[in-house]
């Protein structure tokens, strides 16, 4: 059996040996713990929280084995790179708490919906002007389950190992992309919201089995299933959704049959009418 240094050693290209901080206990900063430390990418001992919430920092140390500081500033002291998971209504007063002590040798991350890199670098150099290194990310909610899309910004003062180590982070819990700053609004649209569409289509699926006299638990239980083996059958074959569907898809069969149904409630213009509502609605919050 391998040495569990020989492990991080392997995991961890670059990684090993910095320390993350956490400013922010949520359900975000807890699921890249969670990715982080049972992919064995960080020692535990290298992760540091900042969460006010005492319930909460007993849940975190308990379960992950972390470390929780006293505050904000402990933390930033004693990182390399900087976690900001906090509330988009709050980034600015944290940010200003914790300017003096962030210059440009800490990577400064933010999981912060709608709260732009310049906002980030202004907050930071409260009353002086500095170098800094900012990323922005629009992680989403599967990453709770390690199965995550992860959009990744980078500021203007961030190097290609600063950006390895926030793909890095983030490939901890599922799939990551570059994409300049000014698309973070369509990512928001896309895989952001993304979620609760497939929930919906899902919740759908499974109304419309109960409805044709399955049950409950076996309508769900298939749709699921369906969901998750489709999206795998384009990852794992690399072969575009139009071509799948149209081996599924017999002349005269089943399938057509229901695929015109689709096509008849126009399910494809709601379906982009959706993103680009959501990705108009985040540009509006951003400003």
């Amino acid at each position: 059996m391998k040495e569990i240094d020989e492990i991080y050693q392997e995991n961890s290209l670059v990684l090993k040996n910095k320390k993350i901080g956490f400013i922010g206990g949520g359900n975000m900063a807890e699921a890249i713990i969670k990715g982080m430390v049972s992919s064995s990418l960080i020692k535990a001992s290298n992760v540091f929280v900042s969460e006010p919430n005492k319930s909460r920092q007993t849940f975190l140390s308990a379960e992950y084995k972390i470390k929780i500081v006293k505050d904000n500033l402990e933390l930033v002291k004693k990182s390399d790179v900087l976690i900001i998971a906090v509330k988009p209504q709050i980034i600015r007063q944290v940010l200003n708490g914790i300017s003096d002590q962030v210059d440009v040798k800490k990577l400064v991350i933010s999981v912060a919906a709608g709260v732009p890199i310049s906002q980030i670098e202004e907050a930071l150099c409260f009353r002086k002007k500095k170098k800094l290194c900012v990323v922005r990310t629009m992680p989403n909610t599967p990453a709770v389950v390690q199965e995550g899309a992860t959009a990744i910004a980078a500021g203007k003062g961030v190097s290609k190992t600063d950006l390895k180590i926030s793909h890095e982070i983030f490939q901890a819990v599922g799939q990551t992309v570059e994409v300049p700053e000014e698309q973070i609004d369509a990512v928001t649209g896309l895989s952001g919201s993304g979620p609760a569409y497939i929930f919906m289509i899902i919740e759908a699926l499974s109304d419309a089995g109960v409805k044709m006299g399955l049950s409950r638990d076996v309508a769900t239980e298939l749709t699921v299933q369906t969901v998750l083996g489709s999206a795998m059958l384009v990852r794992e074959t690399g072969t575009s959704p139009g071509e799948l569907k149209n081996r599924v898809t017999s002349p005269g069969g089943t399938t057509i049959a229901g695929l015109h149904a689709l096509e008849k409630g126009s399910l494809r213009a709601t379906l982009m009418d959706a993103v680009e509502k959501a990705t108009l609605r985040s540009k509006e919050l951003a400003e």
